[in-house]
């Protein structure tokens, strides 16, 4: 190497010397000081107070009680019951649905209630025999749970519904003790009278042994999300780098490709129909790996493989979507659509009832709880449409078009008003000449 080769060569800045500007330092720290915030806020925010936030948890009450009427009373003891639930209940907290039998059931199956209180057919008649000197045993009423709406809202509505009918049988035992007679008031009988009703709790709709107490839905769900998410981010940059309008660093390897003059419209296709590709092979992976190799629980296979597919290319076409049109940004604006906004929003980890009004407003039209719909109608309620398959369903085609008509609406405004990706280099001059 001559001398005058080393003076030509540029002096390689120092990170000390670069990082003394302040500019330098403003944006990302502005950026990751919001991102930092919103999220915390947004995460924390649905989790923190879910039994203060509760409101109009949806369980079933059935009265079974075919009397007859103690002497004395204008009712069952079951209509008295039944009143006594839901009039004692905190307002506001649970909507309790007086149901018929079947009814009942036909709802916990379709995922519309999250537990069910059933009182027997011969409440009225087990209850009084509690008044004859041969009283031994309560009568019981039915708690029944419904594991796959989630734990923790299946844990609630058993809370509830225990707490509601232990009261409601101590209002009961008040009335039958007060109109005891003197010459049966045996401390046995009192004992019996003064808290009359035992509560059992049952499965009302059971579901597998490998579904992680009604979990798997929303954490199949998640991967579903994220693989879109990732997925899409990686075909965007990965095609950027091939076209020549990125660099490509892998370690220390560095190459930049001569730049492919395309438009952005064109461009967005080319992304758009590599998603879709792609995410046949991820999404045939996913339930491979959960299903075969885990061993999840899970019936309707083809309908499942078809529903996670579309719901993965809806978020993969949403995200090429946003990186089209935001451009650096995209990333970050994708992660708040599809990740930090959706999640707490979702309704499968805490019940959409107990969490504030914000995120019950975000579940209208967030991604994640109308997929969560969809996989927990499949893996839970035999798929059923009224479970929430039909609105995952809706959502997908809504957000497939959204997706679409957004991204080339953007695109084909950007390349009608000149704004090209495209832009000429400065020509190096040749050093061996000089």
């Amino acid at each position: 190497m001559t001398s005058s080769d080393a003076g030509q060569r540029p002096t390689l800045a120092r990170a000390s010397a670069v990082g003394r500007h302040g500019k330098l330092w403003l944006v990302p720290t502005v950026l990751s000081t919001l991102v930092a915030m919103c999220l915390t806020l947004l995460y924390m925010g649905g989790v923190v107070n879910p039994d203060g936030n509760l409101r109009h948890l949806p369980i079933a009450l059935v009265d079974n009680d075919q009397g007859p009427r103690l002497p004395g009373q204008q009712q069952t003891l079951g209509s008295q019951l039944s009143r006594s639930i839901v009039t004692e209940t905190l307002a506001g907290t649970v909507k309790w649905r007086q149901l018929s039998h079947a009814q009942m059931e036909d709802q916990l199956a379709s995922a519309k209630v999250y537990g069910a209180l059933v009182i027997p057919a011969d409440f009225t008649t087990s209850v009084g025999a509690l008044m004859t000197p041969r009283a031994t045993q309560r009568p019981a009423l039915t708690v029944l749970t419904n594991p796959g709406m989630g734990s923790l809202g299946s844990s609630f509505a058993s809370r509830i519904t225990q707490s509601s009918a232990q009261q409601a049988s101590l209002v009961i035992g008040r009335q039958l003790t007060a109109e005891l007679p003197a010459q049966r008031a045996d401390s046995t009988t009192r004992a019996l009278l003064a808290d009359p009703v035992t509560v059992t709790t049952k499965v009302g709709h059971p579901i597998g042994t490998h579904s992680g107490l009604g979990l798997t839905a929303f954490y199949y769900t998640l991967l579903l999300v994220l693989i879109g998410f990732v997925g899409g981010n990686i075909i965007n940059t990965g095609v950027d780098a091939a076209l020549g309008y990125s660099d490509s660093e892998i370690g220390p390897w560095h190459t930049r490709r001569p730049t492919v003059p395309i438009s952005r419209t064109q461009t967005l296709l080319l992304k758009m129909m590599l998603t879709a590709g792609i995410t046949l092979i991820t999404t045939s992976l996913l339930m491979v790996s959960a299903i075969a190799i885990l061993g999840m629980d899970a019936s309707h296979l083809p309908l499942l493989w078809l529903f996670s597919y579309s719901a993965g290319l809806a978020v993969g076409l949403g995200v090429q979507a946003i990186n089209a049109a935001f451009g650096g940004i995209g990333q970050v604006v994708s992660m708040f659509v599809f990740i930090a906004l959706a999640l707490p929003s979702s309704g499968a980890t805490i019940p959409l009832e107990a969490v504030p009004g914000f995120y019950r407003f975000l579940s209208l039209f967030e991604p994640m709880r109308q997929l969560t719909d969809g996989v927990r109608a499949i893996l839970y309620f035999d798929a059923r449409a009224d479970a929430g398959l039909s609105r995952g369903w809706g959502m997908i085609a809504i957000g497939f078009l959204l997706a679409l008509v957004f991204g080339y609406a953007m695109t084909l405004y950007y390349d009608r008003r000149g704004l090209h990706r495209l832009m000429p280099r400065p020509v190096e001059p040749d050093l061996r000449k000089t």
